[in-house]
């Protein structure tokens, strides 16, 4: 058996507490998809896409948490976008905002059926 030094040991803790805590998601339903980034329970950007293009593509972020659905945005007019053959539409926004573990962060399109979510958790 190894034997383990107190140097060791806080050389570890060191090394771990160092490594960033990330709270990146990214998740699809269907034709939708969600993509969230932050540290912990602060998220810093969030959006999304639905495969291809449509006239009057909106899109709004919400959050459940213990039930209780609440709106975080306002319906957003989403971008068409071209990636070789790739079509699709996205939102996304800058939100700078920190949630209570156990949230989940959800977006939904106006003219698609899938509402992707991620769960927001230290």
């Amino acid at each position: 058996m190894r034997k383990i030094t107190t140097t060791t040991l806080v050389l570890g803790m060191v090394l771990l507490a160092g490594a960033p805590a990330r709270a990146d998601a990214r998740v699809k339903d269907g034709t939708v998809g969600l993509s969230v980034k932050g540290k912990g329970l602060r998220v810093k950007t969030a959006g999304g896409w639905v495969d291809g293009h449509g006239t009057g593509v909106r899109a709004r972020l919400y959050t459940v948490y213990k039930g209780q659905r609440s709106n975080v945005t306002h319906w957003k007019d989403a971008t068409p976008v071209s990636a070789g053959t790739t079509k699709f539409s996205s939102a996304d926004w800058r939100l700078n905002r920190t949630f209570r573990d156990g949230t989940w962060l959800c977006i939904q399109f106006n003219q698609a059926s899938g509402t992707p979510c991620a769960k927001i958790h230290r």
